[in-house]
């Protein structure tokens, strides 16, 4: 077994999409950063890395009975054993998870530069491990509130997260899924359109309000979900945290 030692960690929990763990330019001096005093590293085959970090699927029992309780950290002068977690790459991306003791990765986080670049060096000396799994039935399926790699390209942290608030917002309003309330939504959003939308139905006039925020970000979609998530008492202070987070460089030595 190889190990890593004294590696950054910045946990993402519960992330189902690998664009939301965040790389290391985008860590904030307000995210609980851990330190791993040893944590074993895998090189993996492409398909096994991508089914455990672009997803919430079991991780296969022989690759977590090879890593079990080889982690840990310092706490204070304890040593706190982690149960499954380990430092995994393909050759080519590079992910650290933890389970919390369960079989799937509940938590997530890239590495820093440096330790990226040793992983590399590492892995040129190893040979790349095969473990059986179960393949994804089809493939991943995404929607409004998993929103496709595509949409979120070349967005920053506050970007992403922000639309991810906004599209929970829309779900809220596709649930409630009134006519009036839709066409307002859709005139602040395009009032170009004002006439051609007192003529759409209500599927028309979602569809077109969806197609047009899905895309890229900007000045608009920003005004425009600062406004529609003052409807919803927890969308908006998922905003407003997500505006008064500092986007501060944290410091590692």
């Amino acid at each position: 077994m190889i190990f890593l030692h004294d590696v950054w960690v910045n946990w993402f929990e519960g992330e189902e999409n690998s664009y939301n763990v965040c790389h290391y330019f985008e860590w904030r001096k307000s995210d609980n950063i851990q330190l791993l005093e040893q944590i074993p590293l895998l090189y993996i085959t492409s398909e096994l890395y991508e089914y455990i970090t672009d997803d919430l699927h079991e991780v296969p029992h022989k690759l977590l009975e090879r890593i079990y309780r080889r982690a840990y950290q310092r706490i204070r002068q304890a040593k706190e054993v982690i149960d499954f977690a380990a430092v995994i790459t393909d050759g080519r991306d590079i992910m650290a998870f933890d389970t919390l003791g369960y079989e799937i990765p509940v938590r997530k986080s890239r590495l820093i530069p440096r330790q990226e670049q040793r992983v590399m060096q590492m892995i040129s000396r190893m040979k790349q491990h095969s473990f059986q799994f179960r393949p994804k039935a089809s493939e991943k399926q995404y929607h409004l509130l998993s929103m496709e790699p595509a949409l979120v390209i070349g967005l920053t942290r506050r970007e992403r997260m922000l639309k991810q608030v906004l599209m929970m917002a829309l779900d809220q309003l596709r649930a409630v899924n009134q006519i009036d309330e839709l066409r307002y939504w859709l005139t602040e959003w395009d009032p170009k359109s004002y006439e051609a939308i007192k003529a759409m139905d209500a599927e028309q006039v979602w569809q077109k309000l969806y197609d047009g925020i899905k895309l890229s970000w900007s000045k608009h979609h920003y005004d425009f979900g600062e406004k529609l998530v003052r409807n919803y008492t927890f969308l908006y202070d998922m905003w407003s945290v997500e505006m008064q987070s500092s986007e501060e460089k944290p410091s590692l030595k």
